[in-house]
């Protein structure tokens, strides 16, 4: 339908011939008549006399300067909130729990647990998660049980299993994750304590985490030893034979099987973790972990052994543990009134939760440029 030509009248224009049928009649005004009609001043009487037309523009002037002094007065006490930022919308409240956390400058002994699912990212699968889990895609080396290809005495009796599978987990070809660089980055501003990591993949060294402040609680591959003497092997040799030549190692000494210093099922524990880990939870301000299903002793003991006072932090995909949600669903746990008011959980993908974090703090930019200095080329 298209615009007639009563559609071009303005509002102003209708008001101006006085509304309604009055204005086909009378006398007749032009355009510019039309448009300033509502805007001139009705006509003021003639005054009678000079004085009293003196007083009555006095009296306007000091009612004006009153008006204009009112609306001042009130601008002045109008406050105009600021926008709140695109993070304050975003950020879920337990990520915001955290970063004020570490924004008070209350925690310089922050004590850090990971597990596997801190390098998933990295392109180094888990083990439990289904599908995807590195037990999961071990069938092809037709295991009696997913587990055997860390068991001492299986690789005693059958080493290939392992031999294959370290040659293609051997570190060097992945790089650190966002949530590797945001450990060394809590290390770079002084706040970190101690790391637990239950991964062999070393990244976190790689990302720039000091050895000394490391306790790979599972072991390395830097050093080697024989699974029969005990006695040190070469690291360096030991690697070239398993990625290189995909074999065993043996002992010089006494003819035995030579594996990475990781900790296989029926190890003990390396003594650097027995010497460190009950004085380092004393001393923790802040318990963060990460990526874990807390399944496996002793290392899953670790958030126990912290004080009843002293906050935890769980980034992971599933709640773990003894963790309790802030504030949640009441449970049986005799544990509950504790930790559901110290504990903070949020699920999700590690990397995506310290993004969000460091991006709350301020620290976006400084965590990726570290990390981006720590890929591999």
């Amino acid at each position: 339908m298209g615009k007639t030509e009563t559609d071009d009248t303005t509002p102003l224009q209708t008001l101006s011939a006085g509304g309604g049928d009055e204005a086909t009649h009378g006398k007749e005004t032009n355009d510019t008549d039309k448009v300033n009609a509502p805007l001139q001043s009705k006509p003021s009487p003639e005054p009678s006399s000079g004085r009293k037309s003196e007083e009555s523009t006095k009296s306007a002037s000091l009612e004006q300067e009153d008006d204009i002094a009112a609306l001042t007065k009130g601008l002045d006490s109008v406050s105009i909130a600021p926008k709140p930022s695109v993070k304050e919308y975003e950020a879920p409240k337990e990520i915001k729990i955290v970063a004020d956390m570490l924004s008070s400058n209350k925690y310089k002994n922050v004590v850090i647990l990971t597990g596997a699912g801190v390098s998933c990212n990295a392109g180094i699968p888990d083990f439990r998660t289904p599908g995807t889990g590195l037990y999961d895609n071990l069938q092809k080396y037709d295991l009696p049980f997913p587990e055997a290809v860390f068991d001492l005495g299986f690789y005693r009796r059958n080493p290939d299993p392992f031999i294959q599978l370290a040659s293609e987990l051997w570190p060097g070809k992945h790089s650190p994750t966002i949530t590797h660089s945001f450990i060394a980055l809590l290390e770079k501003k002084g706040m970190l304590l101690r790391v637990y990591t239950q991964n062999i993949d070393m990244l976190d060294v790689l990302a720039g985490v000091s050895e000394e402040k490391m306790i790979e609680c599972h072991g390395h591959f830097r050093t080697a030893s024989c699974t029969n003497c005990s006695r040190s092997h070469d690291g360096k040799e030991c690697k070239r034979v398993i990625v290189e030549e995909k074999r065993p190692p043996k002992c010089k000494h006494c003819g035995g099987y030579v594996k990475p210093d990781i900790v296989f099922f029926g190890e003990d524990l390396p003594t650097i973790f027995h010497r460190n880990v009950k004085k380092d939870m004393k001393k923790a301000d802040l318990l963060i972990v990460m990526g874990t299903s807390l399944m496996v002793g002793p290392v899953n003991m670790i958030p126990e052994m912290v004080s009843k006072t002293i906050p935890r932090v769980l980034f992971n995909r599933e709640l773990v543990g003894t963790f309790q949600k802030r504030n949640g669903p009441r449970t049986r746990k005799k544990s509950y009134d504790t930790n559901s008011k110290r504990d903070t959980f949020y699920g999700g993908d590690c990397d995506a939760s310290i993004q969000m974090l460091c991006n709350l703090l301020g620290w976006e930019d400084e965590l990726l440029k570290l990390n981006s200095s720590a890929r591999c080329t």
